[in-house]
């Protein structure tokens, strides 16, 4: 699995073991239904263009650890108003963004705490993304 500045200028290789999380939370078709004045029924059906919430977390504690260098970098992407990036996913590209409007772009927590952390050391983390295409 990795993620990529749309560019291609830059990419990240991230933990297969990261699942995701809202894979089936989610539907293509977007509905509307309310009552006209004669209150008759009135349903409007249409697909969804993008939007698609992708969640990615760890099982556990002993999986899909990634370094404090790679949440730098998806932090420092994340900082970047709009940033487009594509999520190589189960061999599917998806064009996204970061959520940032859904609880935040991540959330991560070392895997063993040190007063002074090295880049090499080992986070827990979950992504949050959200499909433009």
């Amino acid at each position: 699995m990795t993620i990529t500045l749309s560019d291609g200028s830059a990419m990240l290789a991230l933990d297969p073991d990261l699942y995701w999380d809202d894979e089936f939370a989610w539907g293509a078709v977007e509905q509307a239904v309310e009552r006209s004045l004669s209150g008759a029924l009135v349903v409007d059906t249409g697909v969804r263009q993008g939007g698609r919430p992708i969640t990615l977390r760890n099982e556990d504690d002993a999986s899909a650890w990634l370094t404090r260098a790679a949440m730098a970098q998806l932090q420092a992407w994340a900082d970047v108003p709009g940033q487009q990036l594509t999520l190589s996913l189960r061999g599917t590209a998806h064009v996204v963004l970061f959520r940032h409007h859904d609880g935040g772009p991540f959330e991560a927590r070392p895997l063993v705490h040190y007063a002074d952390p090295a880049a090499t050391d080992w986070v827990l983390a979950t992504l949050r993304f959200i499909t433009v295409e």
